[in-house]
C-alpha cells in the first residue's frame, strides 16, 4: 500500500495523492544554449520522461527560460541555488515548478518573496536535501546519520509552512543506500508532502542502474516515492529508460514492454542470448505494455512463461511462438525473432482497431 501524500501539480502532471509515480530526469546541457537544451528535453519526452529539471547557475542561464519553457512539451523545474533573483526570473518565465533550499537564498524577506511568487502562480518547490548539504549544527547534534538529513530538511519545511506556503515536494537523497532508506522512512512517518525518490551520484550507466533499482525498489516496494530521478553518469536518456524499468518490474506503472528471459543451461540448443537481445532491440519501442518472453527450451518454454502475452522458445534448429502458453506457430531458428515481431504487429493492429 502506498503512503498517502498530498496532491501537488507540477504542469499538468500531478505529484501525490495517489497519482501514478512519474519519472523525472535533468538535462546536461549548458541551458543558457537554448537550442542544446530543447533537443534533449525533447529527447527525454520521446523516452518517456514526465519532468524535466534544468540548473539555473546565472541570470543568462535564466533568461534563457523563457524559450525553453515556451517550446518545452513536458514540465520544467528550474534547479535554484543561492540567489533568490533567479527564482523569480523562473518563476516569471513559466516554470512548472522549483527546486531550491530557503535556507541558502538568504533572509527571510528574500524566501517570503520567492513563496508569494510561485503561491500567485501555483507552482511547487521541492526541498532537496542530501548527504552532502546537511546543516552544520544538526551534524554537530546528530552526526552523520540519516536523522541530521531529515532535521535538515524538516527546517526547511517550516520556514515555508510558517510563510503558509504548502505546495512542498521533498527529497533526501543519499549515494548510499541505506542512508536513503532510512531518511526516506524517517521522513514518511513525519510529513504528508509528496516524496521525490532518488540515490544520488549513483554512478556509471551499468553500476548506476543497479545501486538506483536497488534504493529506489526497496522504497517503492514499501509504499514510499511519488516521483523519481535516476542518477547516472550518462545520457540522462538512460536515466528514464532506467526510472522506467524500475517501476514495470515492480509493477507499478507500464511504459511498452516488459522483457522476460531464462538463463542458459546445458539445455539450450539455440542462439538465446543473442535472440533475446535481438528481440529487445526490435521491440523495445513497442507501443503496448505487454510481457514478452523468450525462453530456451522447447520442452518446458510456453508452461514456463504462459503468463506472457507472448513467447517463443526453441532446439535444434527451429522454435515455436505462442501466446499466452498457446503455440501459434513452428518455425525454423532464424525465422523465429521476425515471427514473433509479426505476432506483436498483429496484437498492436487489434488494438487500434
Amino acid at each position: 500500500m502506498r503512503e498517502t501524500t498530498r496532491r501537488v501539480w507540477v504542469g499538468d502532471v500531478p505529484l501525490g495523492g495517489g497519482a501514478p509515480i512519474s519519472v523525472q530526469s535533468m538535462t546536461n546541457t549548458d541551458t543558457r544554449d537554448s537550442a542544446a537544451t530543447l533537443e534533449q528535453i525533447q529527447a527525454l519526452a520521446e523516452a518517456g520522461c514526465e519532468i524535466v529539471r534544468v540548473a539555473v547557475p546565472d541570470e543568462k542561464a535564466a533568461e534563457a527560460l523563457f524559450t525553453l519553457v515556451k517550446h518545452s512539451g513536458v514540465p520544467l523545474v528550474a534547479d535554484i541555488h543561492f540567489d533568490y533573483r533567479l527564482a523569480l526570473m523562473a518563476l516569471e518565465a513559466g516554470v512548472h515548478k522549483l527546486r531550491l533550499n530557503p535556507g541558502n537564498i538568504g533572509d527571510e524577506k528574500k524566501v517570503r518573496e520567492v513563496v508569494r511568487a510561485a503561491q500567485e502562480r501555483a507552482v511547487p518547490i521541492r526541498i532537496g536535501v542530501n548527504s552532502g548539504s546537511i546543516a552544520r549544527h544538526l551534524l554537530e547534534k546528530y552526526g552523520w546519520t540519516a536523522t541530521a538529513m531529515v532535521e535538515s530538511a524538516l527546517e526547511h519545511v517550516a520556514i515555508f509552512e510558517r510563510l503558509g506556503f504548502h505546495d512542498i515536494v521533498i527529497s533526501v537523497k543519499a549515494t548510499d543506500i541505506d542512508f536513503t532508506l532510512q531518511a526516506y522512512e524517517q521522513l514518511s512517518e513525519r510529513v504528508s508532502y509528496p516524496l521525490h525518490l532518488g540515490i544520488t551520484e549513483a554512478g556509471t550507466k551499468w553500476f548506476g542502474t543497479i545501486k538506483s533499482a536497488a534504493g529506489l525498489g526497496a522504497l517503492l516496494s514499501r509504499g514510499i516515492g511519488d516521483t523519481l530521478r535516476v542518477s547516472l553518469t550518462a545520457d540522462p536518456v538512460e536515466e528514464v529508460k532506467v526510472g522506467w524499468a524500475v517501476l514495470s518490474a515492480l509493477d507499478l506503472r507500464r511504459r511498452g514492454p516488459v522483457f522476460i528471459s531464462c538463463p542458459t543451461c546445458g539445455r539450450t540448443e539455440i542462439n538465446l542470448e543473442g535472440i533475446a537481445q535481438e528481440v529487445e532491440n526490435r521491440l523495445s519501442d513497442f507501443p503496448l505494455p505487454i510481457t514478452i518472453a523468450v525462453m530456451g527450451c522447447v520442452v518446458n518454454g510456453p508452461g514456463e512463461a504462459r503468463h506472457a502475452d507472448l513467447g517463443i522458445c526453441g532446439g535444434k534448429g527451429v522454435g515455436l511462438v505462442f501466446r499466452r502458453g498457446e503455440v501459434v506457430r513452428k518455425v525454423r531458428e532464424e525465422e523465429l525473432v521476425d515471427a514473433l515481431v509479426a505476432e506483436a504487429n498483429k496484437l498492436l493492429e487489434k488494438d487500434r482497431g
